[in-house]
Protein backbone atom coordinates (compact mmCIF):
# COMPACT_ATOMS: atom_id res chain seq x y z
CA UNK A 1 0.00 0.00 0.00
CA UNK A 2 0.77 3.38 -1.13
CA UNK A 3 2.12 6.11 1.94
CA UNK A 4 -0.45 8.09 0.73
CA UNK A 5 -3.16 5.77 0.90
CA UNK A 6 -1.74 4.03 4.43
CA UNK A 7 -1.94 8.29 5.68
CA UNK A 8 -5.38 8.22 4.73
CA UNK A 9 -6.72 5.01 6.26
CA UNK A 10 -4.90 5.82 9.57
CA UNK A 11 -6.19 9.38 9.44
CA UNK A 12 -9.68 7.78 8.56
CA UNK A 13 -9.69 5.37 11.08
CA UNK A 14 -8.34 7.49 13.97
CA UNK A 15 -10.99 10.17 12.83
CA UNK A 16 -14.42 7.67 12.92
CA UNK A 17 -13.27 6.04 16.19
CA UNK A 18 -13.30 8.88 17.50
CA UNK A 19 -16.95 10.26 16.02
CA UNK A 20 -18.10 6.73 16.48
CA UNK A 21 -17.02 6.93 20.49
CA UNK A 22 -18.63 10.75 20.13
CA UNK A 23 -21.89 9.46 18.24
CA UNK A 24 -22.19 6.42 21.13
CA UNK A 25 -22.05 9.01 24.18
CA UNK A 26 -24.32 11.27 23.00
CA UNK A 27 -26.67 8.47 21.73
CA UNK A 28 -26.68 6.66 25.15
CA UNK A 29 -26.51 9.64 27.35
CA UNK A 30 -29.80 10.72 25.44
CA UNK A 31 -31.44 7.22 26.32
CA UNK A 32 -30.72 7.61 29.48
CA UNK A 33 -32.12 10.78 29.46
CA UNK A 34 -35.52 9.45 28.41
CA UNK A 35 -35.41 6.70 30.55
CA UNK A 36 -34.86 9.12 33.74
CA UNK A 37 -37.76 11.57 32.26
CA UNK A 38 -39.98 8.63 31.48
CA UNK A 39 -39.73 7.44 35.35
CA UNK A 40 -40.56 10.94 36.88
CA UNK A 41 -43.64 10.99 34.58
CA UNK A 42 -44.40 8.01 36.25
CA UNK A 43 -43.65 8.68 39.64
CA UNK A 44 -45.77 11.84 39.01
CA UNK A 45 -48.60 9.53 37.98
CA UNK A 46 -48.55 7.86 40.87
CA UNK A 47 -48.64 10.74 42.75
CA UNK A 48 -51.59 12.22 41.00
CA UNK A 49 -52.94 8.90 41.56
CA UNK A 50 -52.79 8.76 45.20
CA UNK A 51 -53.83 12.33 45.19
CA UNK A 52 -56.71 11.87 43.35
CA UNK A 53 -57.74 8.34 45.14
CA UNK A 54 -56.75 8.41 48.47
CA UNK A 55 -57.33 12.24 49.28
CA UNK A 56 -60.38 12.97 47.52
CA UNK A 57 -62.67 11.50 49.94
CA UNK A 58 -66.16 12.68 48.59
CA UNK A 59 -65.76 12.23 45.23
CA UNK A 60 -66.93 8.71 43.52
CA UNK A 61 -64.91 6.61 41.86
CA UNK A 62 -66.20 6.70 38.67
CA UNK A 63 -66.20 10.33 39.04
CA UNK A 64 -62.21 9.87 39.75
CA UNK A 65 -61.54 7.74 36.80
CA UNK A 66 -63.46 10.14 34.68
CA UNK A 67 -61.08 13.42 35.91
CA UNK A 68 -57.99 10.79 35.72
CA UNK A 69 -58.94 9.87 31.96
CA UNK A 70 -59.60 13.65 31.48
CA UNK A 71 -56.79 15.15 32.75
CA UNK A 72 -53.54 12.80 32.22
CA UNK A 73 -52.50 12.01 29.20
CA UNK A 74 -52.44 7.85 29.02
CA UNK A 75 -49.13 6.43 28.40
CA UNK A 76 -48.52 3.42 25.95
CA UNK A 77 -49.55 -0.04 27.74
CA UNK A 78 -50.09 2.05 30.89
CA UNK A 79 -51.08 -0.25 34.04
CA UNK A 80 -51.80 1.36 37.28
CA UNK A 81 -52.38 -0.46 41.00
CA UNK A 82 -53.44 0.55 44.35
CA UNK A 83 -53.03 -1.87 47.05
CA UNK A 84 -53.94 -1.86 50.66
CA UNK A 85 -52.45 -3.22 53.62
CA UNK A 86 -53.36 -6.46 52.57
CA UNK A 87 -51.84 -6.15 49.32
CA UNK A 88 -55.31 -6.23 47.39
CA UNK A 89 -55.59 -3.92 44.15
CA UNK A 90 -58.25 -1.39 45.30
CA UNK A 91 -59.97 1.84 44.26
CA UNK A 92 -59.93 1.92 40.63
CA UNK A 93 -61.94 -0.31 39.84
CA UNK A 94 -59.35 -2.70 38.68
CA UNK A 95 -58.82 -5.89 41.17
CA UNK A 96 -56.59 -7.82 38.85
CA UNK A 97 -53.78 -8.91 41.25
CA UNK A 98 -50.98 -7.35 38.46
CA UNK A 99 -47.93 -7.13 40.72
CA UNK A 100 -46.39 -10.35 43.01
CA UNK A 101 -46.84 -9.57 46.86
CA UNK A 102 -42.82 -9.38 46.99
CA UNK A 103 -42.58 -6.64 44.51
CA UNK A 104 -45.30 -5.02 46.73
CA UNK A 105 -43.19 -5.92 50.04
CA UNK A 106 -40.24 -4.51 48.76
CA UNK A 107 -41.65 -1.18 47.83
CA UNK A 108 -43.38 -1.04 51.78
CA UNK A 109 -39.66 -1.70 52.55
CA UNK A 110 -37.97 0.73 50.32
CA UNK A 111 -40.52 3.50 50.30
CA UNK A 112 -39.69 3.90 46.64
CA UNK A 113 -39.05 1.66 43.86
CA UNK A 114 -38.29 1.93 40.37
CA UNK A 115 -36.86 -0.80 37.78
CA UNK A 116 -37.21 -1.47 33.79
CA UNK A 117 -39.14 -5.15 33.50
CA UNK A 118 -38.15 -5.70 29.58
CA UNK A 119 -39.50 -2.41 27.41
CA UNK A 120 -41.52 -1.70 30.64
CA UNK A 121 -40.36 1.22 33.21
CA UNK A 122 -42.31 0.56 36.43
CA UNK A 123 -42.41 2.98 39.32
CA UNK A 124 -43.72 2.02 42.95
CA UNK A 125 -44.64 4.25 45.84
CA UNK A 126 -45.59 3.71 49.48
CA UNK A 127 -48.55 6.26 50.90
CA UNK A 128 -49.51 6.91 53.96
CA UNK A 129 -53.14 7.78 54.49
CA UNK A 130 -55.61 8.35 57.23
CA UNK A 131 -57.37 5.47 55.58
CA UNK A 132 -54.47 3.17 55.50
CA UNK A 133 -50.76 2.22 54.02
CA UNK A 134 -51.00 1.79 49.89
CA UNK A 135 -48.75 1.24 47.68
CA UNK A 136 -48.80 2.31 44.28
CA UNK A 137 -47.51 0.88 41.29
CA UNK A 138 -47.20 1.99 37.87
CA UNK A 139 -45.73 1.20 34.63
CA UNK A 140 -45.73 1.38 30.67
CA UNK A 141 -43.86 1.59 27.85
CA UNK A 142 -42.03 4.75 26.88
CA UNK A 143 -43.09 4.20 22.38
CA UNK A 144 -42.20 7.59 22.06
CA UNK A 145 -38.84 7.67 23.44
CA UNK A 146 -38.24 4.13 21.75
CA UNK A 147 -39.64 5.80 18.72
CA UNK A 148 -37.04 8.91 19.29
CA UNK A 149 -34.46 6.99 19.85
CA UNK A 150 -34.54 4.85 16.77
CA UNK A 151 -35.29 8.26 14.77
CA UNK A 152 -31.79 9.28 16.50
CA UNK A 153 -29.97 6.28 15.39
CA UNK A 154 -30.57 6.16 11.78
CA UNK A 155 -29.33 9.84 11.56
CA UNK A 156 -26.17 9.21 13.48
CA UNK A 157 -25.81 6.07 11.05
CA UNK A 158 -26.01 8.20 8.16
CA UNK A 159 -24.07 11.01 9.42
CA UNK A 160 -21.52 8.17 10.42
CA UNK A 161 -21.70 7.41 6.71
CA UNK A 162 -21.03 10.42 5.37
CA UNK A 163 -18.49 12.20 7.78
CA UNK A 164 -16.29 8.89 7.46
CA UNK A 165 -16.52 9.19 3.27
CA UNK A 166 -16.07 12.99 3.74
CA UNK A 167 -12.48 12.66 6.02
CA UNK A 168 -11.48 9.94 3.63
CA UNK A 169 -11.28 12.06 0.90
CA UNK A 170 -9.71 15.40 2.78
CA UNK A 171 -7.16 12.91 4.28
CA UNK A 172 -6.39 11.93 0.47
CA UNK A 173 -6.02 15.37 -0.63
CA UNK A 174 -4.14 15.94 2.75
CA UNK A 175 -1.88 13.38 2.60
CA UNK A 176 -1.48 14.17 -1.17
CA UNK A 177 -0.25 17.64 -0.02
CA UNK A 178 1.75 16.25 2.30
CA UNK A 179 3.92 13.98 0.28
CA UNK A 180 3.99 17.12 -2.58
CA UNK A 181 8.12 17.53 -1.58
CA UNK A 182 8.36 13.85 -1.64
CA UNK A 183 6.89 13.27 -4.60
CA UNK A 184 8.87 16.42 -6.09
CA UNK A 185 11.74 14.79 -4.26
CA UNK A 186 11.73 11.26 -6.00
CA UNK A 187 11.45 12.71 -9.26
CA UNK A 188 14.36 14.77 -9.30
CA UNK A 189 16.39 11.81 -7.74
CA UNK A 190 15.53 10.06 -10.67
CA UNK A 191 17.67 12.60 -13.04
CA UNK A 192 20.86 11.50 -11.41
CA UNK A 193 22.96 9.78 -13.75
CA UNK A 194 26.55 8.97 -14.52
CA UNK A 195 26.43 11.97 -16.93
CA UNK A 196 25.43 14.30 -14.46
CA UNK A 197 26.53 13.50 -10.90
CA UNK A 198 26.78 17.29 -9.95
CA UNK A 199 23.18 17.31 -9.84
CA UNK A 200 21.15 18.38 -6.65
CA UNK A 201 17.62 18.07 -5.34
CA UNK A 202 15.86 21.20 -4.32
CA UNK A 203 16.14 22.13 -0.73
CA UNK A 204 14.09 24.86 1.46
CA UNK A 205 14.11 26.66 4.70
CA UNK A 206 11.82 24.00 6.73
CA UNK A 207 12.75 22.16 9.01
CA UNK A 208 10.30 18.72 7.42
CA UNK A 209 11.53 15.56 7.11
CA UNK A 210 11.95 15.63 3.75
CA UNK A 211 13.94 18.49 4.04
CA UNK A 212 16.26 16.87 6.25
CA UNK A 213 16.04 14.02 3.90
CA UNK A 214 16.44 16.34 0.83
CA UNK A 215 20.15 17.70 2.57
CA UNK A 216 21.58 14.48 3.62
CA UNK A 217 20.67 13.55 -0.17
CA UNK A 218 22.85 16.11 -1.40
CA UNK A 219 25.26 15.44 1.31
CA UNK A 220 25.55 11.94 -0.08
CA UNK A 221 25.78 12.96 -4.24
CA UNK A 222 28.94 15.20 -2.66
CA UNK A 223 30.70 12.56 -1.34
CA UNK A 224 30.00 10.38 -4.23
CA UNK A 225 30.47 12.82 -7.16
CA UNK A 226 33.91 13.32 -5.36
CA UNK A 227 34.84 10.05 -5.39
CA UNK A 228 33.44 9.51 -9.10
CA UNK A 229 35.76 12.37 -9.97
CA UNK A 230 38.40 11.25 -8.62
CA UNK A 231 37.71 7.06 -10.19
CA UNK A 232 37.76 8.92 -13.51
CA UNK A 233 40.79 11.48 -12.59
CA UNK A 234 42.58 8.58 -11.28
CA UNK A 235 41.87 6.66 -14.52
CA UNK A 236 42.52 10.20 -16.85
CA UNK A 237 45.73 10.51 -15.37
CA UNK A 238 46.92 6.83 -15.35
CA UNK A 239 45.83 6.23 -19.24
CA UNK A 240 47.58 9.59 -20.26
CA UNK A 241 50.41 9.92 -18.26
CA UNK A 242 51.24 5.85 -18.62
CA UNK A 243 50.99 5.29 -22.21
CA UNK A 244 53.92 7.51 -23.32
CA UNK A 245 56.72 5.47 -21.62
CA UNK A 246 55.27 2.20 -22.05
CA UNK A 247 54.74 3.36 -25.81
CA UNK A 248 58.74 4.38 -25.94
CA UNK A 249 59.59 1.47 -24.07
CA UNK A 250 57.80 -0.59 -26.76
CA UNK A 251 58.90 1.01 -29.49
CA UNK A 252 62.88 0.74 -27.86
CA UNK A 253 62.55 -3.06 -27.67
CA UNK A 254 61.12 -3.40 -30.81
CA UNK A 255 63.85 -1.56 -32.68
CA UNK A 256 66.67 -3.01 -30.64
CA UNK A 257 64.82 -7.11 -31.65
CA UNK A 258 65.04 -5.94 -35.14
CA UNK A 259 68.24 -6.88 -35.50
CA UNK A 260 71.51 -8.23 -33.72
CA UNK A 261 73.48 -5.25 -32.50
CA UNK A 262 76.70 -5.03 -30.55
CA UNK A 263 76.91 -4.86 -26.41
CA UNK A 264 76.91 -1.39 -26.12
CA UNK A 265 73.83 -0.59 -28.17
CA UNK A 266 72.02 -3.76 -25.89
CA UNK A 267 73.13 -1.78 -23.27
CA UNK A 268 72.54 1.63 -24.07
CA UNK A 269 68.32 0.27 -25.36
CA UNK A 270 68.60 -1.28 -21.40
CA UNK A 271 69.24 1.99 -19.72
CA UNK A 272 66.25 3.79 -22.25
CA UNK A 273 63.76 1.23 -20.75
CA UNK A 274 65.18 1.40 -17.18
CA UNK A 275 65.15 5.58 -17.51
CA UNK A 276 61.41 4.91 -18.73
CA UNK A 277 60.93 2.01 -15.88
CA UNK A 278 62.01 4.99 -13.56
CA UNK A 279 59.38 7.79 -14.92
CA UNK A 280 56.66 4.98 -14.75
CA UNK A 281 57.59 4.55 -11.47
CA UNK A 282 57.52 8.19 -10.71
CA UNK A 283 54.23 8.74 -12.34
CA UNK A 284 52.88 5.69 -10.82
CA UNK A 285 53.75 7.31 -7.33
CA UNK A 286 52.40 10.43 -8.06
CA UNK A 287 49.05 9.25 -8.92
CA UNK A 288 48.97 7.43 -5.88
CA UNK A 289 49.55 10.72 -3.81
CA UNK A 290 47.15 12.48 -5.96
CA UNK A 291 44.22 9.70 -5.20
CA UNK A 292 45.53 9.97 -1.74
CA UNK A 293 45.01 13.57 -1.45
CA UNK A 294 41.60 13.60 -3.18
CA UNK A 295 40.52 11.01 -0.41
CA UNK A 296 41.55 13.64 2.15
CA UNK A 297 40.33 16.82 0.67
CA UNK A 298 36.61 14.75 0.55
CA UNK A 299 36.98 13.73 4.05
CA UNK A 300 38.79 16.67 5.42
CA UNK A 301 37.33 18.86 8.48
CA UNK A 302 37.56 22.49 8.60
CA UNK A 303 38.11 24.16 11.79
CA UNK A 304 39.54 28.17 12.60
CA UNK A 305 43.28 28.11 11.99
CA UNK A 306 45.68 31.38 12.86
CA UNK A 307 47.89 32.25 9.96
CA UNK A 308 50.41 33.72 11.66
CA UNK A 309 51.35 30.75 14.35
CA UNK A 310 50.96 28.60 11.15
CA UNK A 311 53.51 30.49 9.23
CA UNK A 312 56.02 30.56 12.77
CA UNK A 313 55.31 26.58 13.11
CA UNK A 314 56.61 26.81 9.53
CA UNK A 315 59.55 29.21 9.45
CA UNK A 316 61.01 26.85 13.03
CA UNK A 317 60.82 23.73 11.06
CA UNK A 318 62.67 24.95 7.62
CA UNK A 319 64.96 26.94 9.43
CA UNK A 320 66.33 23.15 10.51
CA UNK A 321 67.37 23.21 6.88
CA UNK A 322 71.44 24.69 6.03
CA UNK A 323 71.14 27.78 4.61
CA UNK A 324 67.18 28.39 4.22
CA UNK A 325 65.83 31.67 5.88
CA UNK A 326 62.36 32.87 5.62
CA UNK A 327 61.13 36.05 6.65
CA UNK A 328 57.60 37.58 7.80
CA UNK A 329 56.45 40.70 7.01
CA UNK A 330 52.94 41.54 8.50
CA UNK A 331 51.29 44.91 7.43
CA UNK A 332 48.01 43.96 10.00
CA UNK A 333 46.56 46.10 12.13
CA UNK A 334 47.82 45.20 15.77
CA UNK A 335 44.12 44.01 16.80
CA UNK A 336 43.77 41.89 13.94
CA UNK A 337 43.82 38.42 14.66
CA UNK A 338 44.11 36.48 11.33
CA UNK A 339 41.78 33.56 11.52
CA UNK A 340 40.93 31.62 8.48
CA UNK A 341 38.64 28.31 8.13
CA UNK A 342 40.79 25.90 6.68
CA UNK A 343 42.48 22.27 7.80
CA UNK A 344 45.90 22.63 9.69
CA UNK A 345 47.37 19.85 8.07
CA UNK A 346 46.10 20.53 4.53
CA UNK A 347 47.18 24.67 4.64
CA UNK A 348 50.90 23.40 5.75
CA UNK A 349 50.64 21.20 2.80
CA UNK A 350 49.97 23.82 0.45
CA UNK A 351 52.74 26.28 1.79
CA UNK A 352 55.26 23.95 2.45
CA UNK A 353 55.08 22.62 -1.60
CA UNK A 354 55.03 26.35 -2.73
CA UNK A 355 58.00 27.38 0.08
CA UNK A 356 60.02 24.05 -1.43
CA UNK A 357 59.59 25.20 -4.92
CA UNK A 358 60.63 28.44 -4.15
CA UNK A 359 63.85 27.12 -2.73
CA UNK A 360 64.36 24.73 -5.66
CA UNK A 361 64.17 27.35 -8.44
CA UNK A 362 66.15 29.62 -6.52
CA UNK A 363 69.16 27.45 -5.72
CA UNK A 364 68.38 27.94 -1.88
CA UNK A 365 68.44 31.74 -1.89
CA UNK A 366 66.38 33.71 0.79
CA UNK A 367 62.64 33.25 0.26
CA UNK A 368 60.37 36.32 2.03
CA UNK A 369 56.64 35.62 3.13
CA UNK A 370 54.16 37.97 4.01
CA UNK A 371 51.32 38.19 5.64
CA UNK A 372 48.87 40.91 4.46
CA UNK A 373 44.93 41.60 4.46
CA UNK A 374 42.53 43.49 1.95
CA UNK A 375 38.84 43.78 3.11
CA UNK A 376 37.57 40.24 3.17
CA UNK A 377 41.31 38.00 2.69
CA UNK A 378 44.21 37.41 3.93
CA UNK A 379 46.90 37.24 1.86
CA UNK A 380 50.31 35.24 1.99
CA UNK A 381 52.86 36.15 -0.24
CA UNK A 382 55.51 33.93 -1.19
CA UNK A 383 58.51 35.75 -3.01
CA UNK A 384 61.69 33.96 -4.01
CA UNK A 385 64.77 34.93 -6.25
CA UNK A 386 64.32 32.80 -9.02
CA UNK A 387 64.06 33.05 -12.97
CA UNK A 388 60.30 33.49 -12.16
CA UNK A 389 57.42 31.78 -13.92
CA UNK A 390 56.98 32.97 -18.13
CA UNK A 391 53.30 34.42 -18.61
CA UNK A 392 52.43 31.77 -21.32
CA UNK A 393 52.92 28.92 -18.68
CA UNK A 394 51.25 30.42 -15.43
CA UNK A 395 47.90 28.52 -15.87
CA UNK A 396 50.31 25.01 -16.88
CA UNK A 397 52.24 25.10 -13.47
CA UNK A 398 48.45 24.08 -11.64
CA UNK A 399 48.19 20.98 -14.00
CA UNK A 400 49.00 17.56 -12.85
CA UNK A 401 52.41 16.27 -14.01
CA UNK A 402 53.72 19.59 -15.48
CA UNK A 403 57.06 19.99 -14.03
CA UNK A 404 60.27 22.28 -14.72
CA UNK A 405 62.47 20.75 -12.51
CA UNK A 406 64.24 18.69 -15.56
CA UNK A 407 65.11 22.13 -16.79
CA UNK A 408 67.63 22.88 -13.65
CA UNK A 409 68.50 19.29 -13.10
CA UNK A 410 66.39 18.57 -10.83
CA UNK A 411 63.79 15.55 -10.07
CA UNK A 412 60.14 16.18 -9.96
CA UNK A 413 56.75 14.91 -10.34
CA UNK A 414 54.71 17.58 -10.95
CA UNK A 415 52.39 17.35 -8.01
CA UNK A 416 52.89 20.05 -5.78
CA UNK A 417 51.29 22.94 -7.25
CA UNK A 418 48.35 21.00 -8.93
CA UNK A 419 47.57 19.54 -4.69
CA UNK A 420 47.92 22.98 -3.45
CA UNK A 421 45.28 24.81 -6.10
CA UNK A 422 43.02 21.91 -5.07
CA UNK A 423 43.29 22.16 -1.58
CA UNK A 424 42.91 26.08 -1.46
CA UNK A 425 39.77 26.28 -3.93
CA UNK A 426 38.40 23.91 -0.76
CA UNK A 427 39.25 26.29 1.57
CA UNK A 428 37.08 29.02 -1.04
CA UNK A 429 40.51 30.97 -1.67
CA UNK A 430 42.74 30.92 -4.62
CA UNK A 431 46.40 30.96 -5.96
CA UNK A 432 47.61 33.80 -7.98
CA UNK A 433 51.33 34.54 -9.78
CA UNK A 434 52.40 38.08 -10.27
CA UNK A 435 54.38 38.46 -13.48
CA UNK A 436 58.10 38.05 -13.56
CA UNK A 437 59.53 41.19 -11.88
CA UNK A 438 63.78 41.29 -12.22
CA UNK A 439 64.73 37.76 -10.04
CA UNK A 440 61.62 38.04 -7.92
CA UNK A 441 58.90 35.52 -8.43
CA UNK A 442 55.48 35.96 -6.23
CA UNK A 443 52.77 33.37 -5.43
CA UNK A 444 50.24 34.62 -3.43
CA UNK A 445 47.78 32.61 -1.62
CA UNK A 446 44.40 34.39 -1.09
CA UNK A 447 42.01 32.84 2.11
CA UNK A 448 39.16 34.59 3.13
CA UNK A 449 38.69 35.89 6.52
CA UNK A 450 36.31 33.74 9.10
Amino acid sequence: MRIKDRIALYFTLISTSMLFAVLCMIYFTFMKFLEADFFERLTDRTMVTAKLYLEADEISRDALNDVRHQYLQKLSGEITRIYDYKNQATFIGDSAQYWTKSTIEQVRKRKHLKYSDGQRQVVGIYYKDNQGDFVILASATDQGSHNRLTKLLRIMIFVFVIISFIVLLLSRWIAEKMLQPLKKFMLEVKQIGSQNMEFRVEENDTKDEINLIAKSFNHLMNELEQAFILQKTFVANASHELRTPVTRMMMTAELALSKDRDQVAYQKVIHSVLDDAERMEHIITGLLALAKMDLELINSQLSPIRLDELLIKIQSEWKEQKNLELEFFSSLESNVKPTVLANAILLQIVLDNIVSNAFKFSENQKVICRLEQSNESFLIKISDQGPGIPFLEQEEVFKPFYTRSAEIGQKGEGMGLYMAQKIISLFKGKIEISLSVGLENTFTVVIPKL
